[in-house]
């Protein structure tokens, strides 16, 4: 299947935003940057609002089709495994076979020694063009990465072989991901995960390693944007020799995720894809989510207070819902509202609160965060929560489409 050198990933938690997200890559096209959207939704997010995988494809379909989009498009299986795949089979054409649970599981004594074996050709000065520095290699280095993600990728290529055998070879685009774990993937640990991709036959067209710093959701990058750059930097010419080296897609690329909101880190990604003239997946999900209640809080009116009620009651639900983003959110308790305070404020002051203007010093990422983690809230308002995005598509649209435009696309990709 082709894939564009640029991928972004939109989720839509209610599915209302379609048409509002692809209008930014019609302007980005206009203005010359050329991105293939991928609606994605992962299996966690579908079991919490109980929707189906078909109403992604439907979705991103229709919106397809009533805007006459010209572009590739993709619909993803975001965050899948081997236990919940078959759901998404029919109407997902990217598949991101998330593995993460399973590094640092053991693997057979034997399959790692096999491995130890096959590529102790890279000990010693390993030079890997565009780093300036050689790594030097041990047997110990080797033996590391086979013990922490062998097992892992073992579990990647079980998955993938599951998917081909009812889409077919060639159907569908993969992905591996690594990302939603405690600790990143160093440049050398990812070269020796590629090495073991190989050995699978796990047709790889992007992989998403966890990175130094800390990727919460719906926030900024929280470490060291120069550090994140050189690591990025390094990673990218990894890959590239990985693909001469092991014989993967010349289109394989890195996928950052979360990478909605990492504003500070979206210059550094601007600047190595302008030296390295390489692709970028980058996946964003729940910033569409923020923005429909951004808006429902700006129109003011029985609006606001439904985005009152869903803080209100996702904080007193803090616990359950924080629980399987626990990985990927840094919420500091202390720092969020108390349900007294949120029913005095004005639309100003919510929306000042929740939308991710770092210059604004009432913007509360802690609050941001619960928010984030909150849409089951929205989700069981039902018809009442839908309504208003219906009643007030306008406004909420307008702000999808800035959102992707404005914060993200022209930040990464405009030359």
């Amino acid at each position: 299947m082709k894939f564009a050198k640029f991928t972004m990933g939109i989720g839509d938690r209610f599915a209302y935003q379609g048409k509002a997200q692809l209008r930014a890559f019609i302007q980005a096209k206009e203005m010359g940057i050329e991105i293939a959207p991928v609606w994605n939704k992962s299996f966690r997010e579908h079991s919490i609002i109980h929707s189906e995988p078909n109403s992604v494809r439907a979705e991103a379909d229709n919106a397809v089709k009533a805007l006459n989009w010209q572009g590739p498009y993709f619909v993803d299986a975001d965050h899948i495994g081997l236990k919940t795949v078959d759901g998404f089979l029919s109407a997902s054409d990217f598949f991101t076979l998330d593995v993460a649970d399973f590094i640092g599981k053991a693997s057979p004594a034997d399959d790692v020694a096999a491995f130890v074996q096959k590529n102790s050709r890279f000990s010693g000065a390993l030079v890997i063009p565009g780093i300036s520095t050689p790594f030097n290699v041990t047997t110990a280095d080797i033996e590391s990465a086979a013990t922490t993600y062998l097992y892992a990728v073992r579990e990647a290529g079980k998955i993938y072989r599951h998917i081909e055998s009812q889409k077919g070879k060639g159907k569908f685009i993969t992905e591996v991901s690594m990302d939603e774990t405690d600790k990143p993937q160093t440049p050398l640990e990812l070269f020796f995960i590629l090495s073991a991709i190989a050995d699978e036959g796990i047709p790889v067209r992007t992989i998403a390693p966890k990175f130094t710093g800390r990727f919460n959701k719906g926030v900024d990058f929280v470490g060291d944007p120069a550090l994140f750059e050189t690591e990025f930097d390094e990673d990218v010419c990894v890959i590239a020799f990985a693909v001469q080296i092991f014989g993967l897609s010349d289109d394989l690329k890195l996928s950052v995720h979360s990478g909605s909101d990492k504003f500070s880190i979206y210059a550094p990604i601007n600047r190595v894809l302008k030296k390295r003239r390489c692709g970028l997946h980058l996946k964003t999900a729940g910033t569409t989510w923020l923005e429909e209640l951004t808006g429902l809080a700006e129109a003011s009116g029985e609006a606001l207070e439904i985005a009152k009620e869903v803080y209100i009651k996702a904080l007193a639900r803090y616990d359950e819902l924080a629980a399987p983003y626990a990985t990927v959110i840094d919420i500091k308790v202390d720092k969020l509202p108390s349900a007294e305070t949120i029913k005095t404020w004005t639309s100003m002051q919510f929306v000042d609160a929740l939308a991710h203007e770092p210059g604004c010093a009432d913007y509360n990422p802690s609050l941001r965060q619960l928010i984030h983690v909150g849409y089951k809230v929205a989700a069981e308002m039902g018809d009442r929560f839908t309504d208003a995005l219906k009643t007030h598509e306008v406004l909420i649209g307008r702000r999808v489409t800035d959102n992707i435009l404005n914060k993200h696309i022209k930040r990464i990709f405009k030359d």
